[in-house]
């Protein structure tokens, strides 16, 4: 009979597949590891860890400068800031060795905070493009589906519409794409109450499907009540990771670090 043959480290052929199948079973759906990110000599994002299982929503709070937005721009493999060092694992993959393009075709969309949608091009136009590449996500019926506001402006240029309808277009845009991680910079900012509240109902929505999120977002307390857990970020470094409920109900946690 044959046996099984030993690796480098001692172990059997078989022995090392079984170790490999439960560490992938061990690890969460989405995590970093002691991230550490630079602008040039600046030192912005210095060792950030936290993890998500599939589905979960994430509150990345903290005081402006905190290091919130480059710690979105990290993950999502952008140039700037440069990530030196860490792991980010996403649904089994490595995003910490890919570019942004590669991060993209993994799963990874970012909404940044100015919205990117392109000038001159119409509603359809815009939406269009999130599927010139491989890796196709929703349908553009089932976006005018989620933002109806966006069915009715389908031929208006994208940078006409309303704040809160551009927001939409951005969110509508990514769901395009074959998606596994959202990363929101800053999603209700000059938003009035009423869209907030829209913008929160189609975030809820995306949770039903199974779509993890990260919400960067000065409007702590509706970012809070989205989410099921909390990060939040003080020069740089993680201050509190836990539930969102948990800072929800402590006023020293959001008077220190929040100002709330």
């Amino acid at each position: 009979m044959d046996l099984p043959s030993k690796n480098i480290e001692g172990m059997t052929t078989v022995e090392a597949t079984t170790s490999d199948a439960t560490s992938a079973e061990a690890m969460p759906y989405f995590c970093v590891k002691d991230l550490h990110s630079y602008y040039g000599e600046s030192y912005i994002v210095q060792g950030i860890s936290f993890d998500l299982a599939e589905g979960e929503i994430l509150a990345l709070l903290g005081r402006n400068g905190a290091g919130k937005t480059s710690t979105l721009r990290s993950i999502a493999r952008l140039a700037d800031p440069e990530l030196k060092s860490g792991e980010i694992w996403l649904a089994g993959q490595d995003l910490h060795s890919k570019r942004a393009f590669q991060a993209a075709q993994a799963g990874v969309q970012l909404v940044p905070e100015d919205r990117r949608v392109i000038q001159g091009l119409s509603v359809e136009e815009n939406l269009m493009l999130a599927q010139v590449a491989p890796g196709r996500g929703w349908s553009m019926e089932e976006v005018f589906a989620h933002f109806p506001r966006l069915g009715e402006r389908r031929r208006q240029e994208g940078t006409t519409l309303s704040g809160g309808e551009q927001q939409m277009l951005s969110i509508g845009r990514a769901l395009m794409r074959d998606i596994k991680l959202l990363l929101l910079d800053e999603p209700y900012e000059g938003l009035a109450p009423v869209i907030v509240q829209e913008i929160e109902h189609i975030l809820l929505s995306i949770k039903e499907l199974g779509i993890t999120t990260i919400i960067v977002e000065q409007n702590a307390i509706a970012a809070l009540r989205l989410s099921d857990k909390a990060v939040i970020l003080d020069t740089g470094e993680v201050a509190f990771s836990g539930m969102a409920q948990e800072v929800l109900e402590s006023e020293s946690l959001r008077e220190e670090y929040l100002a709330i």
